[in-house]
């Protein structure tokens, strides 16, 4: 004789386990899904970000280049006013002496 202690309405069928199993392995493939999905668009935002920081050191770069470029021009035309000539650059004095060299020699 069985007796009903109440624990029948504890106690699952089958089918009703079945179900809980399912629903709780939806759950953890949702939850893992949703971290798997957060991983992926943190890496791709970190991927942008570093191709952003890259882009901007490249233009300040650019910039700074740009702007010394119209400081050297300002200075040469402040000393054109003045009066002065712009000091040639070391790489436009080698071919003068090298002519002075050969003028000497042929001497």
């Amino acid at each position: 004789m069985v007796r009903d202690t109440g624990d029948s309405q504890d106690a699952k069928s089958p089918a009703d386990m079945t179900a809980f199993v399912q629903n709780l392995l939806q759950q953890m493939q949702s939850r893992f899904q949703t971290m798997s999905d957060s991983i992926v668009t943190k890496n791709i935002l970190f991927g942008v970000i570093s191709i952003f920081n890259v882009f901007l050191d490249t233009n300040a770069l650019d910039d700074m280049g740009t702007r010394i470029n119209e400081l050297e021009q300002s200075i040469n035309d402040l000393r054109a006013e003045m009066g002065v000539e712009s000091s040639p650059s070391p790489a436009a004095e080698k071919p003068k002496e090298e002519e002075l060299k050969k003028e000497e020699g042929s001497d």
